[in-house]
């Protein structure tokens, strides 16, 4: 043994290339890595990758030939050993060693025991130098200086490969996180296109055909389904209608019904996912996804359930597009026959002409149009082909009139001659066969009754019983004329998203004011940051939160104040008869409510001003002028707070 150390100097070479190995690898870019006290009990096989490793790049070494290298934790276990000490003796080693190895953990000395000398080295972190596993060299009766120093060059050599192993693992965690990372940021561009390309789609059938295709995009191993709960006409094979048969066994339908994301799994080991397709409003389908499950990631599943919820809003919006077409159309329509009906605001011309016009339409026979009259209690023919229906009275409980007005509801009659509900005087007069009829309301009450007749049996179909409900409501409007005109002088002053006073009107309404009052107060409401929550939830939470500042704002005043919508995210309230002190506390309720019950939540800034009679300038302008200043003032000082202008 003396004859493989008796070159000193090879071992302090041998020493100091280790500690150059050593510093070289503390240099590069992670040298401050290093296993941390929570990492120890996962660390055995990190330890024991390690401790082969070191095994390896001594096997040639002759110092295995001499002893026995043995590894343990801190709690003493051992985690491996090599050497040529004879395998019958090892029993006797194990105990040697682990004498050493609590030692060197309690006064960092050795114990012999026997034969053997044991030297043990505890392996200290980079960091904090903390002992994280022993290594201890057993040999047979040598140099305590040479087995100290086989010890701790070997423990040295240990520590240089568990680190190099723990920085692999430590890159190739870096690199793994790295890889979700990017794979994150790539399926989060792919969901903005894929949203934006849903949003950009104006019909249904865009909707679905685009969401399916995004699908197949983010999911090229799966098989997308689109169950719909609504009647919808769509080439796709993949859209299917939905129907509840089993619900307690059928994804899609439990999904529906509990409104949340169901997964199953089938025995080939395919992975189904169903999660409804909600808007707003409601949920329109269940999106259905069939996935083998060696390529599907539960990561996967928000962003799944992300693309479902934005095909749900895109749905809904298309749906919302497509009847806004069909309410808009409706209403162009309505708008040139009421152009026509009212061509003269007296009821008799208004009745005569409708006559004429449904006879024309429906190439019809014989029309009847009856008025009710509220003070008689009955129904008086106010327009007709047939001369001897002229002013004619009915009671409301008589024949087809009294169906109408009793159910509120239009029918049709296809043959009165063989099911002959009730009896009608117009039927049986003009031996009339078809018969269409629909009430004229009027605030949802009955103000008259249309009847149309044929001769001929089953003249009419259900399209000509749909107009005939059309042209009544032309005819009722007409009817209503006035209080349509009134209806639409409160929409011309009305603001139609906040429901408050438009600015001109609340205009008019101070000067008015100011030429009776002997004062006044006026009190600009803003709200902060209103271009970033538009820019950071959209639009329609920015149109929300308008909604949420005017409501609180109404509930904040008087029956006799004036709140308006001054101009975009701004608004005015005018407060007759209240000085500045007063309107004061009133903007700071409202500013108070604002901030406590908005969602999201915003808050406002408020300028006050006021006016009276002993003001040498009186005009509206000043008194806008004055509270936009004050306004100004507020926003510039923080916001949320409230400035009271002064009087010039």
């Amino acid at each position: 043994m003396a004859d493989l150390y008796h070159n000193r100097q090879a071992l302090d070479e041998a020493a100091a290339a280790v500690h150059r190995v050593d510093e070289d690898t503390r240099t590069i870019w992670f040298e401050n890595e290093d296993i941390q006290a929570a990492d120890e009990p996962y660390l055995l096989p990190l330890l024991q990758e390690s401790f082969e490793d070191w095994r390896r790049e001594t096997d040639e070494q002759v110092m295995l030939a001499v002893g026995r290298f043995v590894l343990f934790d801190l709690d003493r276990n051992m985690i491996g050993s090599a050497g040529t000490i004879d395998i019958n003796e090892h029993a006797e080693v194990i105990a040697a060693a682990r004498l050493a190895a609590a030692a060197a953990m309690t006064s960092g000395s050795t114990e012999e025991e026997h034969r053997l000398e044991a030297v043990a080295v505890p392996v200290l972190t980079r960091s904090d130098r903390r002992p994280f596993c022993v290594f201890v060299y057993v040999t047979e009766k040598a140099n305590d200086f040479q087995a100290k120093s086989v010890a701790q060059l070997s423990a040295m050599h240990f520590r240089t490969c568990f680190y190099r192993k723990f920085e692999q693992l430590f890159i190739k965690d870096l690199l793994l996180y790295q890889k979700r990372t990017d794979k994150e940021a790539s399926r989060r561009d792919a969901l903005f296109l894929a949203a934006k390309r849903l949003y950009d789609q104006f019909d249904v059938t865009s909707v679905l055909s685009e969401m399916l295709s995004s699908l197949e995009q983010l999911y090229p191993d799966s098989v997308a389904q689109l169950y719909l709960s609504q009647d919808h006409v769509n080439g796709d094979p993949r859209v299917k209608p939905l129907v509840f048969k089993n619900a307690a066994h059928d994804l899609v339908a439990k999904s529906f019904l509990e409104g949340k994301l169901v997964t199953e799994q089938d025995r080939e080991g395919a992975k189904r996912l169903a999660v409804p397709m909600t808007g707003k409003q409601a949920a329109y389908g269940v999106l259905c996804l069939t996935i083998n499950s060696g390529n599907w990631d539960d990561a996967d599943l928000p962003a799944f359930v992300l693309l479902a919820d934005t095909a749900g809003t895109a749905f809904e919006n298309a749906k919302l597009y497509e009847q806004s077409n069909l309410l808009i159309n409706e209403l162009r329509l309505i708008n040139e026959l009421t152009k026509r009906l009212n061509q003269s605001l007296k009821l008799k011309e208004i009745f005569k002409f409708a006559s004429s016009e449904l006879l024309s339409v429906f190439d019809a026979d014989y029309c009847c149009v009856l008025q009710l009259n509220k003070e008689l209690n009955q129904f008086i023919v106010t327009a007709s082909n047939i001369p001897a229906m002229s002013s004619e009275h009915f009671s409301p409980e008589y024949g087809f009139s009294g169906i109408v007005y009793r159910t509120k509801e239009p029918l049709i009659i296809s043959d009165y001659w063989h099911t002959r509900v009730v009896n009608s005087k117009l039927m049986d007069n003009t031996g009339a066969r078809s018969l269409i009829a629909t009430p004229i309301l009027v605030d949802s009450e009955v103000a008259g009754v249309i009847m149309v007749a044929h001769k001929s049996a089953n003249f009419f179909s259900y399209d000509n019983y749909k107009l005939l409900q059309v042209m009544s409501t032309h005819i009722g409007l007409a009817i209503t004329n006035a209080s349509l005109h009134a209806e639409v002088r409160r929409m011309v002053i009305t603001d139609n998203l906040t429901g408050l006073h438009a600015r001109h009107y609340l205009n008019e309404q101070i000067q008015s004011r100011q030429r009776k009052d002997p004062l006044g107060a006026l009190i600009l409401v803003d709200i902060d940051h209103f271009k970033q929550i538009n820019d950071t939830f959209g639009h329609q939470v920015g149109d929300q939160i308008l909604v949420q500042v005017s409501s609180i704002i109404r509930s904040s005043i008087r029956q006799g104040d004036i709140a308006a919508r001054w101009g975009g995210e701004e608004l005015a309230v005018y407060l007759p008869g209240i000085r500045s002190d007063q309107a004061y506390r009133i903007a700071e309720r409202i500013r108070t409510q604002v901030e406590g019950e908005t969602k999201p939540v915003v808050t406002v800034s408020c300028g006050v001003s006021e006016w009276t009679f002993e003001n040498e300038k009186i005009s509206v302008e000043s008194l806008f002028y004055r509270a936009d200043m004050a306004l100004y003032e507020a926003k510039n000082n923080g916001r949320n707070r409230i400035y009271v202008g002064q009087a010039n």
